[in-house]
């Protein structure tokens, strides 16, 4: 275990080491999505990247395995969330029925993830992300990984793989769909009710196709 002291974590907080590997990786992100919505992610190099966030290509690398990484990561903290939702459900509560109230708060926020945002800054990441084949399939391999979260909270097993891939899969739908909306010119507030709904479409229909596994 580390310890408390010089450059280690404690329970009040991050340590200092921790806390400056976190501030180098925002400012290097930061770099290069500011670069990558000005000028077009296949048009920066990760060089310029590097020399416009102040570190050097290894020192970059240590921190962003892969070019796509310097965007996708933002979605790294929600790689497990479902997971989490359904780790944390409150007794009797079934893991859909956690994971449709998780859904619909997140609309309530206009929380990015769920599409429904049409901050100009989000909107310009969405269009940066959607717009980008080689940031699509990271995304994907993404969510790869959130269906493996997903299916070991459900138990492991194919049936919980099975049923992890279908909740996923609706819930890229579901934030597909806003953000294509709010794109075309519609605003977020008028497509809230629909997203709503469409959200209890979804969880209805999951709940009925996997009424054997996931209540």
């Amino acid at each position: 275990m580390r310890g408390a002291g010089a450059g280690g974590g404690s329970a009040a907080g991050p340590g200092l080491r921790e806390r400056k590997k976190a501030q180098t990786h925002r400012v290097i992100s930061d770099a290069a999505v500011a670069l990558f919505l000005e000028r077009g992610f296949d048009r920066v190099s990760v060089a310029e990247v590097a020399a416009a966030a102040g570190v050097s290509k290894p020192t970059l690398f240590r921190y962003f395995p892969a070019k796509e990484d310097l965007v996708l990561h933002r979605f790294a903290d929600h790689l497990d969330e479902a997971a989490r939702v359904v780790a944390a459900r409150g007794e009797g509560v079934g893991p859909l029925a956690a994971l449709h109230r998780h859904v619909l708060d997140g609309l309530a926020r206009r929380d990015p993830v769920t599409g429904l945002s049409d901050e100009p800054s989000v909107l310009a990441f969405h269009r940066l992300l959607y717009g980008t084949p080689s940031l699509v399939a990271r995304l994907y391999a993404y969510q790869g990984e959130s269906e493996r979260a997903l299916a070991g909270a459900l138990g492991g097993g194919v049936g919980a793989r099975l049923a992890a891939g279908q909740v996923i899969a609706v819930l890229r739908v579901l934030a597909e769909e806003n953000w294509r909306r709010i794109e075309a010119g519609e605003s977020a507030e008028a497509v809230r009710p629909d997203a709503v709904a469409a959200a209890d479409t979804a969880f209805r229909q999951l709940t009925g196709g996997l009424a054997d596994w996931v209540r």
